[in-house]
């Protein structure tokens, strides 16, 4: 699991229009909130979306870009986007190769039933790549608030 004080794993990812982004050219320009979630268009998962979008120009006057990363597909994350009108990037980490390095893939059980899965987590991460709050297995709700405030105290 990663820690506050860690560098944050550098990615390249294509976004929800197929267009690749290299967190590594990102860095040095802004704070970034990336935060990992299990599937598009599921309730938690929307409401979490949400409140990001609702809270997108308070996260712009903290000089903060909040990335959303899942191993859902681009045409996915599109569909996702434009159905809520969604106001910040989806990645798409079709090969979990991003999940496992931010240790976000586990095993999770749910009726009964084991089976791996992204849990749900929130990385705040400064403007130099380091990670200042690393929050696994968060809950959707009020969820964008709280990162928000974090945000402001960078």
């Amino acid at each position: 699991m990663l820690q506050t004080g860690d560098r944050a794993p550098v990615f390249s990812l294509p976004n929800a229009d197929m267009e690749r982004v290299n967190f590594a050219e990102l860095l040095g320009c802004r704070n970034y909130v990336v935060y990992f979630y299990p599937k598009d268009d599921t309730p938690g998962c929307t409401m979490e979306a949400l409140e990001f979008t609702d809270l997108q120009s308070e996260f712009d006057a903290a000089d903060t870009e909040v990335i959303g990363i899942s191993r859902d597909s681009c045409s996915s994350h599109g569909a996702f986007r434009d159905k809520l009108g969604l106001s910040f990037q989806l990645l798409a980490d079709t090969d979990g190769e991003v999940c496992d390095a931010y240790g976000v893939w586990r095993e999770k059980e749910a009726h009964g039933e084991k089976r791996m899965g992204i849990l749900r987590s929130t990385f705040v991460v400064d403007r130099q790549g380091v990670i200042r709050h690393a929050l696994y297995d968060v809950k959707p709700k009020g969820h964008a608030a709280q990162i928000l405030q974090m945000a402001r105290g960078l």
